[in-house]
């Protein structure tokens, strides 16, 4: 069977324009390429219908392909006028110019082209090798392609501008890729200009609350929730007309409940907004009031930032002078969707001497730096240890590391937490040492930390 009949059953009838342009676009490729090595096969599809080209009604023959090497030698590497062929803009050795871009209306035929008709016998996989060979894999493609195009209503599709086997060091003309390049890089830094312009989500101040004070740590287990409970009630402590709430953040661990002696839901108001328990006087709010003791949350990232936002917006927190959020470790989700989307008046960082502790509270100053929340200092838990019985002073977790810190980054440190068994046992109890022992060393050490933070914070709005 001729290559034309194999690839096209339908006829030339079936080729619109376009399709025909681009099959003669490929044979015109695959006679340069012969040229450049004449030891490659020509056998390329000619354009059926013209003067001793074989079709339906002319049956092929050897002498009748004007590709058909001669006695006289090899064929040209042009497409002979006298076949037919039209002029090939593009396509090396068939004049200049990029092949013109047309839609071809219609939907595409499934099978039309493609595999044996009724009553045909399929070629072998010999036969099939051969006239791929013969076309060159990439122009057989095309070809195929080609013989695949619409025939009539349906979305337009668009020809290549350029056949994919010519090299572009045979075809000299230029292309559209370069000025499409450019135009698709102009739309991505327009959009991206766009999204800059809109900058981070616009913080919205909690409703009654004038300051907020964040204290977090990069690293869990240094003491940062006993802390924020015991500075909660140091601030209480130190100015008795001050209204303190602590909210716990800390969706995976919340500890407030236990160390504020607190258990229950929430009650309603009829704002359909949670009331927060209260107990020492200060108003607390914290996702183990939601869950059952014993209830592990396993939650994704935007469930736990979607429970972050409800508790700071859906909580009737009343009027608040200080509200002091006990964020979870880390530099992840919880902090970004906090210090982000409502003002902070400023952020303590809660580290042990220790270094490991040391390296992951850098961390967490740096992130509170790159979203322009300003650190109010470092707070050294645990710094020493005091013998009950011969009071000899021992550093287990080392000694002033937080003072280096501090130093290094250009930051105060409010204080040094002795690490004392008393300040264990109140808040397991839930009496924390600042209400059950306030004379003692512990005490007074959150009440110093207290006032030294309310130092620091800037001027309250009206």
């Amino acid at each position: 069977m001729h290559t034309f009949t194999r690839y096209f059953p339908l006829g030339p009838s079936f080729l619109t324009d376009s399709g025909k342009e681009l099959l003669f676009c490929a044979a015109a490729s695959q006679c340069h390429r012969s040229a450049l090595d004449p030891g490659r096969p020509r056998s390329v599809p000619p354009r059926s219908g013209a003067a001793g080209v074989p079709s339906p009604q002319n049956p092929p023959s050897p002498a009748s392909s004007p590709l058909s090497p001669g006695p006289a030698g090899p064929a040209s590497p042009r497409l002979s006028p006298a076949a037919g062929a039209p002029s090939l803009p593009g396509c090396a050795g068939a004049g200049a110019g990029p092949l013109p871009s047309r839609p071809v209306p219609g939907p595409a035929r499934r099978g039309a082209g493609g595999g044996p008709r009724r009553g045909e016998t399929a070629p072998s996989k010999r036969a099939r090798g051969g006239e791929a060979a013969g076309m060159g894999a990439l122009a057989g493609r095309w070809a195929l392609r080609a013989a695949r195009l619409p025939v009539g209503g349906g979305r337009a599709l668009t020809v290549p501008r350029r056949d994919p086997g010519c090299r572009p060091a045979v075809c000299a003309a230029p292309f559209a890729d370069s000025a499409s390049s450019g135009s698709r890089d102009e739309a991505l830094r327009d959009k991206r200009a766009r999204i800059l312009s809109r900058g981070l989500p616009k913080q919205k101040p909690i409703e009654g609350v004038k300051q907020v004070v964040v204290l977090a740590s990069g690293k869990g287990g240094v003491g940062k929730s006993t802390t924020a409970v015991n500075i909660a009630l140091a601030l209480a402590a130190n100015d008795s007309t001050k209204e303190v709430g602590l909210l716990d953040a800390d969706i995976y661990g919340p500890s407030i409940p236990k160390m504020m002696n607190l258990k229950g839901n929430p009650e309603l108001t009829s704002k359909n907004l949670m009331r927060p328990l209260k107990n020492h006087g200060i108003a607390c709010m914290s996702m183990g009031f939601l869950i059952e003791e014993t209830a592990p949350v396993v939650w994704r990232g935007l469930m736990v930032m979607s429970a972050v936002e409800k508790l700071l917006r859906q909580v009737d927190w009343g009027q608040l002078d200080y509200l002091v959020i006990d964020m979870p470790p880390g530099t992840g989700d919880v902090q970004l969707s906090v210090s982000q989307n409502i003002p902070i008046a400023g952020a303590v960082i809660i580290s042990t001497p220790q270094d490991v502790a040391l390296l992951d509270a850098r961390k967490g100053a740096e992130m509170f730096r790159k979203v322009h929340v300003p650190v109010l200092g470092l707070v050294q838990n645990m710094s020493v240890f005091q013998c009950p019985k011969c009071k000899h002073e021992t550093h287990i977790f080392g000694a002033d590391g937080v003072r280096d810190l501090a130093k290094t980054l250009g930051l105060d440190v409010l204080g040094d937490i002795p690490l004392h068994v008393n300040i264990r046992e109140t808040c397991d109890s839930g009496q924390p040492v600042v209400i059950s022992q306030p004379q003692s060393d512990a005490a007074k050490a959150y009440l110093k930390i207290a006032m030294e933070i309310v130092r620091r914070l800037p001027v309250p709005p009206a």
